[in-house]
């Protein structure tokens, strides 16, 4: 039975309230520890699964980007690695935009995996910004897991140009492994042969490892992979920590995923949520959120007739929220035309995004 809650609706410009950054971090998600040490405070955050033996002590610990073109399933692949649900998944390119790192641990060794938005050939400013994320996310790992999704529309199968691309310039004098996606989706299996052959040419990797991050195969063996090329050294992060992003990050995330779900045309690509307030001292936590797009017909879009697009969003994400801080919570969501955020630097800096490739 669903909780009992506020129902949602679109906010009219009249009732325009401040914006906040996206992702904006608040005073209990100030870093501490490591150098990515930080984590959101208190009950609602997201939490790291319950271990099922006693671990082993630290002697490894580092991080590891995931690195790839667009829809090659490292979101996918980074959530089945941790055991659960961290970022948001869906069919649509481009949908991580940010750097999101995720606790795991392999044996001896705490690996910080990091997520990065899918590089490509951007057409905005955003798109530049999400590009320079992934590769400063490349520059800082320790290791760099290069996610490729084979081809196989030809015979015999080659690899991706844009991979052979990439390869020759990310990731440059680190580790890198090799990670091939999706081989449940590859019959024989001997048709991988000749990307790999032709991947080899162009770097020496430390391990190739295929995988089904959907089915959860070689996953294991992945991780004791990484775990094998990060420097001896105590744990960055402490044993109850999963991420360095505050709740309210996963929160806008939570809601653009219900976007994605609905959106058509060019909606997923000209839409950004901020939470512009989050106020868990009250027994039912209060957030407010703006959905961000660039024209009034996209708004349309969003709202739906008499607004029932998005309540549905709202329900759905307010759901999905829930079931993240683990307590009922009262969503409302605002849509705003904020036209030419996309290519508005200050805007994007406002919404979180660095086109330096910083994390903010």
């Amino acid at each position: 039975k669903r909780p009992n809650a506020p129902q949602h609706g679109p906010k009219t410009e009249g009732g325009k309230r401040p914006n906040a950054p996206h992702g904006a971090k608040t005073e209990d998600s100030k870093r501490r520890g490591g150098p990515q040490g930080a984590r959101p405070q208190g009950s609602s955050r997201p939490r790291p699964p319950k271990p099922v033996a006693e671990l082993l002590p630290i002697r490894r610990a580092g991080t590891v980007a995931l690195v790839g073109r667009s829809n090659v399933g490292k979101s996918t692949l980074m959530n089945a690695l941790l055991g659960q649900a961290l970022t948001i998944v869906s069919h649509v390119a481009q949908t991580t935009r940010h750097r999101i790192l995720g606790i795991a641990r392999a044996g001896d060794a705490q690996i910080g995996l990091l997520d990065t938005p899918g590089l490509h050939k951007p057409q905005t400013r955003l798109g530049k910004a999400m590009n320079a994320t992934a590769r400063a996310a490349a520059m800082e790992a320790d290791v760099v897991a290069f996610v490729i999704d084979p081809d196989l529309r030809k015979d015999p199968a080659e690899p991706h140009p844009g991979d052979l691309a990439l390869l020759a310039d990310v990731g440059k004098d680190k580790p890198m492994v090799l990670v091939v996606n999706k081989i449940d989706l590859v019959q024989p299996r001997h048709r991988l042969l000749p990307i790999l052959e032709a991947f080899g040419k162009v770097r020496d990797f430390a391990a190739v490892v295929p995988v089904s991050a959907q089915r959860k195969d070689g996953l294991d063996r992945l991780l004791a992979e990484i775990g094998k090329l990060l420097p001896e050294g105590e744990a960055l992060y402490g044993e109850d920590e999963l991420t360095d992003r505050p709740v309210r990050f996963f929160v806008a995330e939570l809601v653009r995923a219900e976007i994605l779900r609905v959106a058509r045309e060019e909606l997923p690509y000209v839409v950004t949520v901020t939470v512009d307030q989050y106020d868990d001292t009250k027994k039912i936590p209060r957030i407010h959120a703006t959905i961000h797009v660039e024209r009034e017909g996209q708004k349309a879009m969003l709202v739906g007739k008499g607004g029932l697009r998005v309540r549905d969003i709202g329900i759905a994400a307010r759901e999905r929220v829930q079931a993240l801080v683990e307590k009922q919570v009262h969503l409302e969501l605002f849509v705003r035309v904020t036209e030419g955020w996309t290519n508005d630097p200050r805007l994007l800096s406002e919404m979180g995004f660095d086109e330096s490739g910083g994390m903010k």
